[in-house]
């Protein structure tokens, strides 16, 4: 499913639905005060409050990247949503495809050894055991199986924290309040446009932004068709726009949508109508089947840090206790 329109805005039926958002928090809550399991080795944790979109795999892929230059071995360790495997499974980019281990852990594995697990404390033993100098968790803040040496909180500066309502009647986990009162740091993506700041009191704020690799530039001046089944697809489309792509047509599916190969042919069918090419975005691209692969192109982007050095000295206290 998409997420319903009134997820920005307190309309009635976001009203009327406050009661069960009641509900699901104090779920929440209660789960969240249980101790973890406390691993050998440092855990950071690239979470967020609300569901979807905010650019945690990208922010965790760029840690990842910091902590290996600084040589630390990190290992990923995340749930595999919406993948068969149960896990602790290590990935295999050769073997495993988005069906066995969901679309975010086969972009990872291209950085760093990454871990599926539903229990969170088992996939970080049998990275530890591995060799892991670190595990950097994708997602699992509200996951109590595993403590967490450092929790960073992502926010998109675009969208905020939507209608500021918990699940189903917004689009948050928990409360604003209670998230960020466990939140080490915020990593904000992108210029705080929805006025989200005014949550973050005296956490340490990592500004962010998504930025495309420089083979993106292949798209400039060039004609395509855009889909893609993420969070957020309007993010993707203003990318290609702000690349100089000229955008056809645009073509949003929900988030984590598992696209048929009769629906890349449709798709396909749609961009020659109109004389262009294909594109989406690398999560979405790794659930293609291979045949589909050939026929798509992928927009490749990375986070990047307005301080990367303020990150750096973050993550190094980290080894210096």
């Amino acid at each position: 499913m998409r997420p319903p329109d009134f997820w920005s805005s307190r309309r009635l039926v976001s009203t009327l639905l406050v009661p069960a958002g009641c509900l699901y928090a104090l779920a929440t809550k209660m789960r969240a005060q249980r101790t973890g399991w406390r691993a050998p080795v440092p855990v950071i944790c690239v979470g967020n409050i609300g569901v979807g979109g905010a650019g945690k795999t990208p922010v965790a892929l760029a840690l990842a990247r910091m902590l290996a230059a600084a040589g630390r071995n990190p290992h990923f360790l995340t749930r595999g949503y919406r993948g068969r495997e149960a896990g602790p499974l290590r990935v295999d980019v050769a073997r495993d495809d988005a069906r066995a281990v969901g679309d975010e852990p086969l972009l990872l594995a291209r950085v760093a050894p990454t871990w599926i697990a539903r229990d969170r404390a088992a996939g970080a033993r049998a990275a530890a055991e591995a060799g892991a100098g670190c595990i950097v968790m994708d997602d699992g803040f509200q996951n109590p199986a595993l403590a967490k040496d450092l929790s960073l909180v992502v926010v998109d500066g675009g969208y905020g924290f939507g209608n500021e309502r918990v699940i189903p009647a917004g689009p948050l986990r928990e409360p604003v309040a209670a998230g960020m009162a466990r939140a080490d740091a915020i990593v904000l993506v992108g210029e705080d446009t929805a006025g989200a700041s005014r949550h973050f009191a005296d956490k340490p704020v990592l500004e962010a932004r998504i930025v495309p690799e420089e083979a993106a530039a292949r798209f400039a001046g060039k004609d395509v068709v855009a889909f893609c089944g993420i969070g957020r697809p309007e993010k993707f489309f203003a990318t290609l726009k702000a690349l100089g792509a000229k955008v056809a047509e645009e073509m949003p599916y929900a988030d984590h949508h598992a696209f048929r190969d009769e629906e890349i042919m449709f798709i396909l069918e749609v961009a020659a109508k109109r004389g262009a090419a294909a594109v989406t975005t690398e999560k979405d691209f790794v659930r293609l089947s291979l045949d589909a692969r050939r026929m798509v192109e992928a927009l490749p982007v990375r986070v990047e840090f307005a301080a990367p050095a303020q990150v750096e000295a973050m993550l190094a206290k980290l080894f210096a206790r």
